[in-house]
């Protein structure tokens, strides 16, 4: 047979020892002194001994009660804690968002913006694949991701492309040059994958799996440590210490893929794509995006020719490694393997991801 304790009961001994008397926990937890009184004798008969030893001015716990005191402290403020990850506080709302594993290092600054926008807002993130956030967003599991992938959000979303993220190789797998190229890849179903096999396919060189896996990280270790070649965002060198590829023959990264900000269709508060919006633009800017092929469009940041340092929103200086504004020049085509480099505006990432936020404040 099972027995439950009640919360507020437990709650009532917290306030009753903490305030040190019956009534003042009966005032501060808004009930009547005798509602409290009631409480302490159901806990009694729970312990089959009293809780209280004396009460009075001279209030004092059984040794029962003492033990039963620790597990009510304990049980009171984890009760609370999923409270408030589950039901936001008065006024505030809870939003469930995705962000791309690729684009993980966009958070900090995310948040930041969001909360100084929206401070009402708090935020359950996660990240993981494109294809995955995208189907938990129409699945209802999430309210908005940000997507690295070509395919079109699903239905009941709304969205609005951010840009393109350029790609690039990385990886330097030990291997005769002549010997199919072994891959690092994300498992199907992957747009990146795709795009990889249809790259290394119409440039006639042989490939194979060598490692595959669903995690960020366990690509960037199978390729440092030599397992095989990946395909990933082109700051990939300056995000986690990648080695952009060098084999003769090695072709373009595939093209651009789209960045998209997707929100389920009133699912969200009013005003809160915009402001993410605004906050992905601004966390971005240290990514090697381009404009989407239409042009810039509406609050896209214009295309710049060179390295041009830009003042962040904090006082910090963007570094042009990879910001949105590279120009034409630094397309998917550059890289070691195709010729000199265009220009110091990408480094040397050519040739060339279930965490609780919890509130933001």
């Amino acid at each position: 047979m099972h027995h439950d304790l009640q919360i507020n009961r437990l709650r009532t001994l917290v306030a009753v020892v903490d305030l040190g008397g019956f009534r003042r926990a009966a005032e501060s937890l808004h009930i009547t002194q005798p509602a409290v009184s009631q409480q302490i004798r159901q806990l009694s008969g729970l312990i089959r001994s009293p809780v209280f030893a004396s009460t009075g001015r001279n209030l004092r716990l059984s040794p029962r009660g003492e033990e039963l005191l620790r597990y009510a402290r304990r049980m009171v403020a984890l009760n609370d804690e999923a409270v408030d990850r589950f039901i936001p506080q008065a006024g505030h709302v809870m939003l469930s968002v995705g962000v791309s594993s690729q684009l993980g290092e966009v958070l900090p600054e995310f948040l930041r913006v969001l909360n100084r926008g929206m401070p009402q807002v708090q935020l359950s993130v996660r990240t993981g694949s494109s294809e995955e956030l995208a189907a938990q967003l129409t699945g209802g599991q999430l309210d908005a991701a940000l997507l690295l992938q070509a395919e079109p959000t699903g239905p009941g979303t709304d969205s609005v492309e951010l840009g393109r993220m350029r790609l690039a190789w990385f990886g330097r797998p030990a291997h005769g040059e002549r010997e199919a190229v072994p891959l690092a890849l994300f498992p199907e179903p992957c747009t990146l994958r795709g795009r990889v096999r249809d790259a290394l396919d119409a440039a006639g060189i042989a490939w194979r799996v060598s490692y595959e896996s669903g995690e960020l990280i366990g690509l960037r270790s199978a390729a440092k440590a030599g397992l095989g070649m990946t395909c990933l965002v082109a700051n990939g060198d300056e995000l986690w210490g990648l080695a952009p590829s060098v084999r003769p023959g090695l072709p373009a990264p595939p093209e651009p893929l789209p960045v998209t900000l997707a929100v389920a269709t009133g699912a969200v508060p009013e005003g809160f794509t915009d402001i993410a919006e605004k906050a992905l633009r601004q966390a971005l800017r240290s990514y090697p995006l381009v404009p989407p092929p239409d042009g810039t469009g509406p609050g896209t940041p214009p295309v710049q020719a060179g390295p041009v340092a830009e003042a962040g929103p904090s006082g910090s200086v963007d570094g042009p490694a990879h910001g949105a504004g590279a120009g034409p020049a630094d397309g998917p085509s550059d890289g070691p393997a195709h010729g000199p480099r265009t220009g110091p505006a990408d480094g040397t990432a050519d040739g060339a991801g279930q965490v609780l936020a919890g509130a933001v404040a």
